[in-house]
């Protein structure tokens, strides 16, 4: 019983993404995947402290992925050095989370969310106005 109500649960949430990303214009979708990398990050956070080592490294290897999506949608001629200066910063996160999880550093999960939370805060806070010139 259990097992069919988290399937259920699971296929709703992957409903809901989906309507989202549908529904999303390219700022949003890059909101969408900060968003989904630092919950990944927490989640990575939370099951180092349940002991849960396995869960831990699926959470961190799909934050991983989600920010080298970040990384791979920087336009770096439009962008230049500031798209530099953010790959520079995705390659930083993606090597401490590789550490996180090959040490069970918490502090390197710690830092990587802290750094990864500025980005997305500068990210949600660019008025709409300017959304549409701001290259991803």
């Amino acid at each position: 019983m259990y097992a069919a109500k988290r399937n259920l649960a699971d296929q709703y949430r992957r409903t809901a993404i989906s309507a989202r990303v549908a529904e999303a214009d390219p700022h949003q979708l890059v909101a969408m995947l900060f968003e989904g990398a630092t919950q990944r990050i927490r989640r990575a956070q939370a099951c180092l402290d349940q002991g849960e080592i396995a869960l831990k490294g699926k959470a961190i290897g799909e934050a991983c992925a989600i920010i080298g999506h970040l990384n791979g949608s920087l336009d770096h001629e439009a962008g230049g050095q500031l798209a530099t200066n953010l790959s520079s910063l995705y390659d930083y996160l993606i090597r401490r989370l590789t550490e996180a999880n090959l040490h069970n550093d918490r502090a390197a999960l710690s830092e990587s969310l802290d750094l990864l939370g500025e980005v997305e805060a500068a990210w949600n806070s660019i008025p709409q106005a300017q959304r549409s010139a701001v290259p991803s």
